[in-house]
């Protein structure tokens, strides 16, 4: 990566992380409404909307700060960089094929869904395709990425089944069964599957282009 695609990397960068964190903030703020603020605290990072974008604040943060600090440097693998841009784009692609119709926000509530599943997602793919270098993914990462939806699969129904609550209707145990949760889930994961691997092709080619 050349000194100047470096500095336009970073300050693109500062711009992901500046959109990322008030838009989290802002629905933080918006969900406080909806009960005690323990409550609504763990409600709020139940939301898979709510992981993927602090991923990507994160990693935006941590190349947008510099320094060697050994947690900055984590959050700059390529490794973490690619989880998020394969976590982001399904948070965008899910909700605008099956969410975005079943509810219309309004006033502050429409500035944070849109910042948060259309702004961010498009950014911070940008960023990770044009202005990072590429050529670190393997194609075992797609598989190793996993875990973070199952993870967060898990932490859905086990929440559910005490509060039953779940953050997204196809995930709706209750009204739905566990039977249908888990063929959503398999469908779900088969996307996570497809552009994972689509993630680590696009980093592959890419290479060829960004290395000398």
């Amino acid at each position: 990566m050349s000194p100047r695609t470096a500095a336009l990397s970073n300050l693109f960068a500062v711009v992901v992380a500046a959109v990322a964190w008030p838009a989290l903030m802002l629905q933080y703020w918006l969900i406080l409404w909806s009960g005690p603020i323990g409550y609504a605290t763990v409600r709020y990072f139940s939301f898979f909307t709510i992981l993927s974008n602090l991923l990507v604040a994160v990693v935006a943060t941590s190349a947008a700060t510099g320094g060697g600090w050994a947690p900055l440097r984590f959050w700059r693998n390529p490794r973490v960089r690619g989880l998020a841009a394969l976590c982001i784009a399904v948070t965008c692609l899910i909700y605008v094929m099956v969410l975005a119709g079943q509810w219309r926000p309004q006033g502050p509530q429409l500035i944070a869904d849109r910042a948060l599943h259309y702004v961010l997602p498009l950014l911070y793919l940008f960023w990770w395709m044009v202005l990072l270098p590429h050529g670190a993914l393997v194609w075992r990462d797609a598989l190793r990425w996993l875990w973070f939806p199952l993870v967060f699969l898990a932490w859905t129904l086990l929440r559910g089944s005490m509060v039953h609550e779940y953050p997204y209707s196809f995930m709706d145990a209750d009204h739905l069964g566990y039977g249908a949760v888990l063929v959503n889930s398999l469908i779900v994961g088969v996307v996570f599957v497809v552009l994972g691997f689509g993630l680590v092709a696009i980093d592959r080619v890419l290479a060829r282009y960004t290395t000398p």
